[in-house]
Protein backbone atom coordinates (compact mmCIF):
# COMPACT_ATOMS: atom_id res chain seq x y z
CA UNK A 1 0.00 0.00 0.00
CA UNK A 2 1.63 3.44 -1.11
CA UNK A 3 2.24 5.95 2.10
CA UNK A 4 0.91 9.21 0.87
CA UNK A 5 1.36 11.09 3.73
CA UNK A 6 2.97 14.50 3.20
CA UNK A 7 5.32 14.79 5.90
CA UNK A 8 6.66 18.24 5.41
CA UNK A 9 3.25 19.27 5.91
CA UNK A 10 2.61 16.86 8.75
CA UNK A 11 6.59 18.58 10.08
CA UNK A 12 5.06 21.77 10.04
CA UNK A 13 2.02 21.34 12.06
CA UNK A 14 3.50 18.96 14.75
CA UNK A 15 6.94 20.30 15.46
CA UNK A 16 8.20 23.87 16.80
CA UNK A 17 10.63 26.63 15.87
CA UNK A 18 11.30 29.74 17.29
CA UNK A 19 11.09 32.44 14.69
CA UNK A 20 14.00 35.38 13.97
CA UNK A 21 11.91 38.41 14.93
CA UNK A 22 13.69 40.71 12.31
CA UNK A 23 12.37 38.33 9.84
CA UNK A 24 8.45 39.35 11.16
CA UNK A 25 8.93 42.73 10.70
CA UNK A 26 7.69 44.77 8.05
CA UNK A 27 9.18 48.03 6.68
CA UNK A 28 7.48 50.12 9.25
CA UNK A 29 7.50 47.78 12.17
CA UNK A 30 11.72 47.95 11.63
CA UNK A 31 11.51 51.71 11.63
CA UNK A 32 9.20 51.83 14.69
CA UNK A 33 11.88 49.24 16.48
CA UNK A 34 14.81 51.52 15.62
CA UNK A 35 13.09 54.25 16.72
CA UNK A 36 12.28 52.63 20.41
CA UNK A 37 15.55 52.07 20.52
CA UNK A 38 17.07 55.37 19.87
CA UNK A 39 14.83 56.79 22.74
CA UNK A 40 15.60 53.94 25.35
CA UNK A 41 19.60 54.82 24.98
CA UNK A 42 18.42 58.29 25.85
CA UNK A 43 16.77 56.68 28.68
CA UNK A 44 20.22 54.70 29.39
CA UNK A 45 22.20 57.45 29.35
CA UNK A 46 20.13 59.54 31.34
CA UNK A 47 19.68 56.58 34.52
CA UNK A 48 22.79 54.86 35.19
CA UNK A 49 21.97 54.89 39.02
CA UNK A 50 18.16 53.87 40.44
CA UNK A 51 18.17 57.65 41.31
CA UNK A 52 18.33 58.69 38.68
CA UNK A 53 16.13 56.33 36.50
CA UNK A 54 13.65 56.92 39.14
CA UNK A 55 13.69 60.42 38.31
CA UNK A 56 13.80 59.56 34.63
CA UNK A 57 10.66 57.64 34.70
CA UNK A 58 8.81 60.47 36.79
CA UNK A 59 9.72 63.12 34.30
CA UNK A 60 8.31 61.42 31.77
CA UNK A 61 5.35 60.38 33.62
CA UNK A 62 4.41 63.55 34.69
CA UNK A 63 4.52 64.39 31.10
CA UNK A 64 2.05 62.26 30.47
CA UNK A 65 -0.49 63.55 32.91
CA UNK A 66 0.57 61.07 35.94
CA UNK A 67 -0.33 62.92 39.35
CA UNK A 68 1.21 61.66 42.65
CA UNK A 69 -1.10 59.40 44.81
CA UNK A 70 -0.86 61.52 47.59
CA UNK A 71 -2.89 63.91 45.52
CA UNK A 72 -5.18 61.38 45.32
CA UNK A 73 -5.40 60.58 49.20
CA UNK A 74 -5.46 64.48 50.00
CA UNK A 75 -8.79 64.97 47.89
CA UNK A 76 -6.70 67.47 45.45
CA UNK A 77 -7.57 64.73 42.49
CA UNK A 78 -10.55 62.36 41.95
CA UNK A 79 -9.85 58.96 41.73
CA UNK A 80 -11.91 57.30 39.02
CA UNK A 81 -11.94 55.05 35.62
CA UNK A 82 -8.54 56.61 33.66
CA UNK A 83 -6.64 57.93 36.67
CA UNK A 84 -3.17 58.09 35.89
CA UNK A 85 -1.48 57.65 39.37
CA UNK A 86 2.61 57.65 40.05
CA UNK A 87 3.99 56.84 43.78
CA UNK A 88 7.54 57.61 44.20
CA UNK A 89 9.59 55.80 46.95
CA UNK A 90 12.10 57.64 48.51
CA UNK A 91 13.83 58.43 44.83
CA UNK A 92 15.05 54.89 44.25
CA UNK A 93 11.68 53.42 43.02
CA UNK A 94 8.58 54.00 41.39
CA UNK A 95 5.63 52.51 40.72
CA UNK A 96 2.72 53.69 37.84
CA UNK A 97 -0.60 52.91 37.99
CA UNK A 98 -3.37 53.73 35.08
CA UNK A 99 -6.86 53.05 36.97
CA UNK A 100 -9.14 50.37 35.32
CA UNK A 101 -13.36 50.34 34.93
CA UNK A 102 -12.91 47.14 37.56
CA UNK A 103 -12.51 48.02 40.95
CA UNK A 104 -8.92 47.60 42.08
CA UNK A 105 -10.62 44.59 44.15
CA UNK A 106 -10.96 42.27 40.82
CA UNK A 107 -7.35 42.74 40.52
CA UNK A 108 -4.44 44.37 38.16
CA UNK A 109 -2.55 43.72 35.52
CA UNK A 110 1.24 44.24 36.15
CA UNK A 111 4.83 44.33 34.77
CA UNK A 112 7.54 44.49 37.60
CA UNK A 113 10.82 45.15 36.81
CA UNK A 114 14.28 46.91 38.97
CA UNK A 115 16.16 49.84 38.29
CA UNK A 116 19.48 48.80 40.02
CA UNK A 117 22.30 47.89 38.57
CA UNK A 118 25.38 45.64 39.33
CA UNK A 119 27.99 48.55 40.10
CA UNK A 120 30.52 49.79 42.66
CA UNK A 121 29.73 51.37 45.82
CA UNK A 122 31.85 53.91 47.62
CA UNK A 123 32.63 52.79 51.19
CA UNK A 124 31.56 55.19 53.80
CA UNK A 125 34.72 56.96 54.73
CA UNK A 126 36.48 56.27 51.34
CA UNK A 127 39.54 58.61 50.63
CA UNK A 128 42.90 57.86 50.79
CA UNK A 129 46.42 58.18 49.64
CA UNK A 130 49.06 55.41 49.40
CA UNK A 131 52.51 56.30 47.03
CA UNK A 132 51.71 59.65 45.78
CA UNK A 133 48.12 58.70 44.47
CA UNK A 134 44.22 59.14 46.19
CA UNK A 135 42.02 56.43 45.69
CA UNK A 136 38.95 55.53 46.88
CA UNK A 137 38.15 52.54 48.94
CA UNK A 138 34.91 50.77 47.23
CA UNK A 139 32.79 47.68 48.01
CA UNK A 140 30.85 46.19 45.06
CA UNK A 141 26.84 45.68 44.96
CA UNK A 142 25.42 42.89 42.97
CA UNK A 143 26.59 40.01 41.49
CA UNK A 144 29.83 41.09 39.06
CA UNK A 145 33.17 39.87 38.04
CA UNK A 146 35.48 41.76 39.65
CA UNK A 147 38.05 41.50 37.16
CA UNK A 148 35.87 43.19 34.14
CA UNK A 149 36.12 46.57 36.56
CA UNK A 150 40.04 46.99 35.82
CA UNK A 151 41.50 49.40 33.45
CA UNK A 152 38.16 50.81 32.30
CA UNK A 153 37.15 54.03 32.46
CA UNK A 154 34.67 54.74 35.25
CA UNK A 155 32.34 58.00 36.66
CA UNK A 156 31.40 58.93 40.11
CA UNK A 157 27.63 59.68 40.22
CA UNK A 158 25.34 59.76 43.42
CA UNK A 159 24.22 61.95 45.84
CA UNK A 160 25.82 63.85 49.18
CA UNK A 161 24.31 65.53 51.98
CA UNK A 162 26.56 68.46 54.04
CA UNK A 163 26.81 69.17 57.42
CA UNK A 164 23.46 71.71 57.05
CA UNK A 165 21.69 68.32 55.53
CA UNK A 166 21.24 69.76 52.05
CA UNK A 167 21.31 67.47 49.14
CA UNK A 168 24.36 67.61 46.69
CA UNK A 169 24.06 65.75 43.62
CA UNK A 170 27.37 64.56 41.96
CA UNK A 171 28.27 63.03 38.49
CA UNK A 172 31.65 63.37 37.02
CA UNK A 173 33.00 61.86 34.02
CA UNK A 174 30.17 61.67 31.64
CA UNK A 175 30.67 65.05 29.92
CA UNK A 176 33.18 65.30 27.47
CA UNK A 177 35.12 67.77 29.46
CA UNK A 178 34.96 65.51 32.30
CA UNK A 179 38.08 63.28 33.75
CA UNK A 180 37.03 60.20 34.25
CA UNK A 181 38.26 57.51 37.21
CA UNK A 182 39.73 53.92 37.01
CA UNK A 183 40.98 51.03 38.88
CA UNK A 184 44.05 49.45 38.29
CA UNK A 185 45.41 45.86 36.95
CA UNK A 186 48.63 44.69 37.30
CA UNK A 187 50.62 44.52 34.11
CA UNK A 188 51.26 40.84 32.39
CA UNK A 189 55.07 41.18 32.57
CA UNK A 190 54.91 40.68 36.51
CA UNK A 191 51.31 38.91 36.64
CA UNK A 192 52.77 35.75 37.26
CA UNK A 193 51.36 34.47 40.47
CA UNK A 194 48.00 36.85 39.53
CA UNK A 195 47.32 34.82 36.30
CA UNK A 196 47.27 31.25 37.94
CA UNK A 197 44.74 32.25 40.42
CA UNK A 198 41.20 31.76 39.28
CA UNK A 199 39.05 34.38 37.39
CA UNK A 200 37.48 35.00 40.98
CA UNK A 201 40.52 35.16 42.84
CA UNK A 202 42.94 36.97 40.23
CA UNK A 203 41.14 40.74 41.60
CA UNK A 204 40.40 40.56 45.16
CA UNK A 205 37.04 42.96 46.20
CA UNK A 206 39.41 44.40 48.48
CA UNK A 207 41.61 46.02 45.58
CA UNK A 208 38.94 47.41 43.56
CA UNK A 209 40.36 50.88 44.68
CA UNK A 210 39.48 53.80 42.65
CA UNK A 211 42.63 55.75 41.75
CA UNK A 212 41.06 59.73 41.92
CA UNK A 213 44.76 61.93 42.00
CA UNK A 214 47.82 62.58 42.01
CA UNK A 215 48.75 66.13 41.92
CA UNK A 216 50.02 66.62 45.38
CA UNK A 217 49.15 70.60 47.38
CA UNK A 218 50.87 72.26 50.19
CA UNK A 219 54.37 72.44 51.72
CA UNK A 220 56.88 69.44 53.19
CA UNK A 221 54.74 70.08 56.81
CA UNK A 222 51.60 69.13 54.78
CA UNK A 223 50.79 65.37 54.99
CA UNK A 224 48.54 63.68 52.29
CA UNK A 225 49.09 65.97 49.48
CA UNK A 226 47.31 64.39 47.20
CA UNK A 227 44.14 63.28 49.32
CA UNK A 228 44.51 67.04 50.46
CA UNK A 229 44.61 68.52 46.93
CA UNK A 230 41.50 66.06 45.82
CA UNK A 231 39.49 67.25 48.64
CA UNK A 232 39.78 70.85 47.61
CA UNK A 233 38.65 70.04 43.87
CA UNK A 234 35.52 68.76 45.51
CA UNK A 235 35.24 71.65 47.84
CA UNK A 236 35.61 74.05 44.91
CA UNK A 237 33.51 72.53 42.63
CA UNK A 238 30.47 70.56 45.09
CA UNK A 239 30.96 72.05 48.20
CA UNK A 240 31.66 68.77 50.18
CA UNK A 241 34.40 67.99 52.60
CA UNK A 242 35.78 64.46 53.71
CA UNK A 243 33.04 64.42 56.84
CA UNK A 244 30.24 64.65 54.17
CA UNK A 245 30.90 61.06 52.58
CA UNK A 246 29.37 59.99 55.80
CA UNK A 247 26.27 60.80 54.82
CA UNK A 248 26.79 60.01 50.89
CA UNK A 249 25.58 57.04 48.11
CA UNK A 250 28.17 57.23 45.53
CA UNK A 251 28.66 55.34 42.39
CA UNK A 252 31.37 53.80 40.74
CA UNK A 253 29.58 53.25 37.11
CA UNK A 254 31.32 52.67 33.57
CA UNK A 255 31.82 55.89 31.89
CA UNK A 256 30.25 56.72 28.74
CA UNK A 257 26.89 56.31 26.53
CA UNK A 258 25.09 53.76 24.70
CA UNK A 259 26.25 53.19 21.69
CA UNK A 260 24.92 50.60 18.41
CA UNK A 261 26.67 47.54 18.02
CA UNK A 262 27.18 45.69 14.82
CA UNK A 263 27.74 46.80 11.28
CA UNK A 264 23.99 46.69 10.88
CA UNK A 265 23.23 48.30 14.14
CA UNK A 266 20.89 46.11 14.98
CA UNK A 267 22.26 45.61 18.41
CA UNK A 268 22.97 48.25 21.97
CA UNK A 269 26.29 48.10 23.72
CA UNK A 270 25.49 49.41 27.42
CA UNK A 271 25.47 49.56 30.42
CA UNK A 272 22.93 48.76 32.93
CA UNK A 273 20.59 46.43 30.27
CA UNK A 274 20.10 44.35 33.20
CA UNK A 275 17.04 45.49 34.03
CA UNK A 276 16.84 49.31 32.92
CA UNK A 277 15.78 47.50 29.48
CA UNK A 278 13.16 45.91 30.69
CA UNK A 279 12.07 48.76 33.02
CA UNK A 280 11.90 50.90 29.94
CA UNK A 281 9.92 48.76 27.80
CA UNK A 282 7.30 48.91 30.69
CA UNK A 283 7.70 52.45 30.50
CA UNK A 284 7.35 53.07 27.25
CA UNK A 285 3.74 50.52 26.85
CA UNK A 286 2.20 51.86 30.23
CA UNK A 287 2.88 55.61 29.29
CA UNK A 288 0.62 54.63 26.40
CA UNK A 289 -2.10 53.21 28.05
CA UNK A 290 -5.06 55.48 29.11
CA UNK A 291 -8.47 53.15 28.93
CA UNK A 292 -8.07 50.00 30.56
CA UNK A 293 -10.86 47.47 32.23
CA UNK A 294 -8.48 46.24 34.53
CA UNK A 295 -5.84 48.69 36.52
CA UNK A 296 -2.33 48.52 34.66
CA UNK A 297 0.76 48.65 36.68
CA UNK A 298 3.91 48.90 35.92
CA UNK A 299 6.87 48.58 39.35
CA UNK A 300 10.03 49.99 38.95
CA UNK A 301 12.12 48.84 42.10
CA UNK A 302 14.86 48.66 43.95
CA UNK A 303 17.69 46.50 45.31
CA UNK A 304 17.18 42.94 43.33
CA UNK A 305 20.59 42.62 42.42
CA UNK A 306 21.01 42.24 46.42
CA UNK A 307 17.52 40.12 47.62
CA UNK A 308 15.35 42.91 46.96
CA UNK A 309 15.10 43.60 50.25
CA UNK A 310 15.53 47.28 52.33
CA UNK A 311 12.24 49.82 52.27
CA UNK A 312 12.80 50.50 48.79
CA UNK A 313 12.90 47.06 47.42
CA UNK A 314 10.33 44.39 46.24
CA UNK A 315 9.70 42.84 49.51
CA UNK A 316 8.84 45.76 51.55
CA UNK A 317 5.56 46.45 51.90
CA UNK A 318 5.11 49.82 49.88
CA UNK A 319 3.63 48.26 46.49
CA UNK A 320 1.33 46.70 49.18
CA UNK A 321 0.18 49.98 51.17
CA UNK A 322 -0.20 51.96 47.46
CA UNK A 323 -2.63 49.61 46.61
CA UNK A 324 -4.36 49.50 49.76
CA UNK A 325 -4.50 53.26 49.87
CA UNK A 326 -5.78 53.27 46.00
CA UNK A 327 -8.55 50.59 47.54
CA UNK A 328 -9.46 52.45 50.09
CA UNK A 329 -10.13 55.68 47.86
CA UNK A 330 -12.58 53.21 45.99
CA UNK A 331 -14.38 51.44 48.81
CA UNK A 332 -15.74 53.39 51.02
CA UNK A 333 -16.04 50.62 53.83
CA UNK A 334 -12.74 49.40 53.22
CA UNK A 335 -11.11 46.30 54.48
CA UNK A 336 -7.95 44.88 54.87
CA UNK A 337 -9.76 41.54 52.37
CA UNK A 338 -10.00 43.76 49.32
CA UNK A 339 -5.78 44.10 49.21
CA UNK A 340 -5.90 40.23 49.26
CA UNK A 341 -8.43 39.76 46.78
CA UNK A 342 -6.60 42.16 44.25
CA UNK A 343 -3.27 40.44 44.41
CA UNK A 344 -5.02 37.34 44.41
CA UNK A 345 -6.74 38.04 41.26
CA UNK A 346 -3.58 40.16 40.01
CA UNK A 347 -1.44 38.63 37.00
CA UNK A 348 2.36 39.69 37.18
CA UNK A 349 4.86 39.53 34.09
CA UNK A 350 8.15 39.95 35.93
CA UNK A 351 10.38 41.94 33.67
CA UNK A 352 14.12 40.98 34.27
CA UNK A 353 15.98 39.64 31.75
CA UNK A 354 17.43 36.28 30.39
CA UNK A 355 20.56 34.99 29.94
CA UNK A 356 20.85 34.79 25.71
CA UNK A 357 22.78 31.93 24.26
CA UNK A 358 26.47 32.28 23.63
CA UNK A 359 28.21 30.17 21.07
CA UNK A 360 31.53 31.29 22.38
CA UNK A 361 30.32 29.69 25.71
CA UNK A 362 28.02 26.90 24.67
CA UNK A 363 29.20 24.53 27.18
CA UNK A 364 27.43 26.97 30.03
CA UNK A 365 23.81 26.76 27.76
CA UNK A 366 20.87 23.81 26.73
CA UNK A 367 21.16 25.75 23.28
CA UNK A 368 17.62 24.23 22.42
CA UNK A 369 16.11 25.61 25.80
CA UNK A 370 18.20 29.16 25.52
CA UNK A 371 16.80 32.41 24.34
CA UNK A 372 18.63 33.57 21.68
CA UNK A 373 18.97 37.32 20.40
CA UNK A 374 16.74 38.44 17.41
CA UNK A 375 14.10 35.24 18.21
CA UNK A 376 11.94 37.52 20.45
CA UNK A 377 10.75 38.45 24.19
CA UNK A 378 11.54 35.16 26.38
CA UNK A 379 9.52 34.19 28.57
CA UNK A 380 11.33 31.76 31.53
CA UNK A 381 9.00 29.42 33.60
CA UNK A 382 11.31 29.18 36.47
CA UNK A 383 14.56 30.23 37.59
CA UNK A 384 16.49 29.13 40.55
CA UNK A 385 19.67 26.97 41.58
CA UNK A 386 19.85 23.79 40.56
CA UNK A 387 16.71 21.81 41.82
CA UNK A 388 14.82 25.35 41.36
CA UNK A 389 15.90 26.29 44.37
CA UNK A 390 14.52 29.85 45.47
CA UNK A 391 12.30 29.92 42.33
CA UNK A 392 8.80 30.57 40.99
CA UNK A 393 8.34 28.03 38.84
CA UNK A 394 5.32 29.68 36.56
CA UNK A 395 1.78 27.42 36.12
CA UNK A 396 1.02 26.12 33.30
CA UNK A 397 -2.39 27.38 33.02
CA UNK A 398 -1.03 31.02 33.23
CA UNK A 399 1.92 30.51 31.28
CA UNK A 400 -0.66 29.40 28.42
CA UNK A 401 -2.88 32.19 28.13
CA UNK A 402 0.09 34.51 28.44
CA UNK A 403 1.18 32.00 25.17
CA UNK A 404 -2.09 32.59 23.26
CA UNK A 405 -2.15 36.68 24.12
CA UNK A 406 1.60 36.90 22.67
CA UNK A 407 0.94 34.89 19.59
CA UNK A 408 -2.85 36.65 19.09
CA UNK A 409 -1.35 39.82 19.38
CA UNK A 410 1.92 38.98 16.68
CA UNK A 411 4.05 39.55 19.06
CA UNK A 412 7.54 36.92 18.68
CA UNK A 413 8.64 35.15 21.34
CA UNK A 414 10.54 32.21 22.82
CA UNK A 415 10.90 30.57 26.10
CA UNK A 416 14.07 29.46 27.63
CA UNK A 417 16.08 28.52 31.32
CA UNK A 418 18.82 30.02 32.96
CA UNK A 419 21.96 27.85 31.73
CA UNK A 420 22.52 24.04 32.41
CA UNK A 421 20.76 22.27 35.01
CA UNK A 422 23.91 22.43 38.03
CA UNK A 423 25.39 24.78 35.77
CA UNK A 424 24.66 27.78 38.45
CA UNK A 425 21.21 29.86 38.48
CA UNK A 426 20.13 32.91 39.93
CA UNK A 427 16.40 34.67 40.42
CA UNK A 428 14.25 37.41 39.92
CA UNK A 429 11.72 39.70 41.78
CA UNK A 430 9.20 37.12 40.55
CA UNK A 431 8.58 35.26 43.84
CA UNK A 432 7.87 38.08 45.71
CA UNK A 433 4.53 38.72 44.38
CA UNK A 434 3.64 34.99 43.70
CA UNK A 435 3.83 34.52 47.75
CA UNK A 436 0.93 36.51 47.97
CA UNK A 437 -0.78 34.71 45.78
CA UNK A 438 -0.67 36.48 42.02
CA UNK A 439 -0.26 34.85 39.28
CA UNK A 440 3.54 35.29 38.11
CA UNK A 441 6.11 34.27 35.25
CA UNK A 442 9.44 36.33 34.28
CA UNK A 443 9.62 37.96 30.93
CA UNK A 444 11.64 40.13 29.56
CA UNK A 445 14.98 40.48 27.11
CA UNK A 446 17.45 37.88 26.32
CA UNK A 447 20.83 39.38 27.24
CA UNK A 448 24.83 38.54 25.74
CA UNK A 449 27.53 39.27 28.90
CA UNK A 450 24.64 39.87 31.73
CA UNK A 451 26.72 41.81 34.51
CA UNK A 452 29.47 42.99 32.68
CA UNK A 453 30.05 46.51 32.83
CA UNK A 454 28.61 46.81 28.94
CA UNK A 455 25.87 44.28 27.58
CA UNK A 456 24.45 43.48 24.65
CA UNK A 457 21.10 43.50 23.46
CA UNK A 458 19.16 43.37 20.17
CA UNK A 459 16.59 45.91 19.27
CA UNK A 460 14.36 43.90 18.11
CA UNK A 461 13.99 41.96 21.35
CA UNK A 462 13.46 45.30 23.08
CA UNK A 463 10.82 46.20 20.50
CA UNK A 464 8.87 42.83 21.30
CA UNK A 465 9.09 43.05 25.07
CA UNK A 466 7.81 46.28 24.86
CA UNK A 467 4.57 45.02 22.48
CA UNK A 468 4.56 42.50 24.98
CA UNK A 469 4.11 44.22 27.91
CA UNK A 470 1.79 46.34 26.39
CA UNK A 471 -0.34 43.84 25.17
CA UNK A 472 -0.29 42.00 28.54
CA UNK A 473 -1.12 45.85 30.35
CA UNK A 474 -4.32 46.28 28.34
CA UNK A 475 -5.09 42.80 28.10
Amino acid sequence: MENNTNFEALSEALTHNFRNAWEALDESETKACFELSEKYKVFLDLGKTERESAREILKQAVSKGYKSVEDFISGKESLKAGSKVYAMNRDKSIILFVIGKKPLKEGMNVVGAHIDVPRIDLKPFPLYEESDMAFFKTHYYGGIKKYQWTAIPLALHGVVFNKHNEKIEVVIGEDDQDPVLAITDLLPHLAKDQTSKTLAEGIAGETLNVLVGNMPIGDDKTKNKVKLNVLKILDEKYGIKEEDFLSAEFEIVPAGKAKDLGFDRSMISAYGHDDRVCSYAGLASILELSDVEMTACAMFMDKEEVGSQGNTGSQSRYFENMVSELIALQEPNFSDLYIKRCISNTAVLSGDVGAAFDPNYAGAYDKSNSAHIGKGVQLVKYTGARGKSGCNDANAEFLGSVRKLFNDNNIVWQIGELGKVDQGGGGTIAYILANSNAEVVDCGVPVLSMHAPYEIVSKVDVYMTYKAYKAFLKR
